[in-house]
């Protein structure tokens, strides 16, 4: 796959993402189930492609690369887990902002992590790019409504995981795109079942059919399609350019839940909006 190819699917893959948060608030399911249950479908709908396609599952590269597999894979779930809290413990718009810490750690630790070199153009596209969630999150105007502890936490948690997922990723030797994507889901799926049995356990479970719905939704398109993509574009980019080009999904975050949430947004959030996707594609443009 080509550079630009690359790009484009790994932006779709962002794009599709980005509107999780405004579909969660018509689960009347806990996170933690929601998670599982996506795990699950996306994974039976990639192994249902290759199946589709007559395609033989190639386990010699997945049991070459098996604990970067897994080690991607558990850092998924806990993402999860720990953003769809977020999500309704705070604003999609802050708990974006807190998840997209992920790119500043990337750039970061990765040259002395994965032996990229380091890249001062990047380091400024990813600073406007936080300055420009700043913004969105409303934080810069006096405080925004609907910000709590337990969900900056939240979001910050994820974040660490979400930049564990990509330099595990970058750690992988080749292996095949529906593979690398069915496995890492798989194991997503397994990190996530403990916190999902735990709360099952707890409470009576009475999805209705709304709810069935978004699920199977989220586990074919949110996940199966997405993460085909995300994986397939991920492995041709270097860790950086993945970092900038992340904050694609928080600002379609926002975007989403101020359509279709009614979340508000100020003249400064669209403005973050901009320095966030003008960052992405500067990222690129002058790479």
């Amino acid at each position: 796959m080509g550079k630009g190819r690359a790009t484009t699917a790994f932006v779709a893959s962002l794009c599709i993402y980005g509107t999780i948060g405004g579909v969660l608030p018509f689960v009347n399911l806990p996170t933690e189930i929601v998670v599982t249950f996506r795990g699950l479908l996306g994974t039976l709908f990639i192994l249902g492609v290759l199946f589709a396609t007559k395609r033989r599952f190639d386990a010699e590269p997945v049991r070459a690369n098996l604990k970067w597999l897994a080690a991607g894979g558990a850092c998924l779930g806990l993402n999860w887990v720990l953003l769809f809290a977020a999500y309704r413990a705070t604003t999609v718009a802050v708990a974006s902002l807190c998840n997209y810490m992920a790119p500043v750690i990337l750039i970061v630790v990765a040259p002395p992590l994965l032996g990229e070199a380091r890249s001062a153009k990047k380091a400024v596209c990813a600073a406007v790019a936080v300055i420009g969630m700043v913004l969105v999150s409303g934080v810069a105007e006096g405080g925004a409504e609907g910000v709590t502890g337990e969900g900056v936490a939240l979001g910050l948690g994820a974040a660490v995981f979400a930049a564990g997922l990509v330099l595990s990723n970058k750690k992988l030797g080749k292996v095949p795109v529906l593979e690398k994507s069915s496995t890492q889901l798989a194991f997503a799926t397994i990190a996530a079942c403990p916190f999902a049995i735990a709360v099952g356990m707890g409470q009576p479970l009475e999805p209705d059919p709304l709810t069935i719905g978004l699920v199977v939704m989220l586990g074919i398109v949110h996940t199966g399609v997405a993460y085909c993509l995300y994986f397939g574009g991920l492995g041709h980019l270097r860790a950086q350019t993945a970092a900038v080009l992340g904050y694609v999904e928080p600002a379609v975050s926002v975007l989403v839940s101020t359509a279709f949430l009614h979340e508000p947004l100020s003249l400064g959030g669209w403005i973050g909006a901009a320095l966030i996707i003008g960052a992405a594609v500067a990222s690129e443009v002058l790479d």
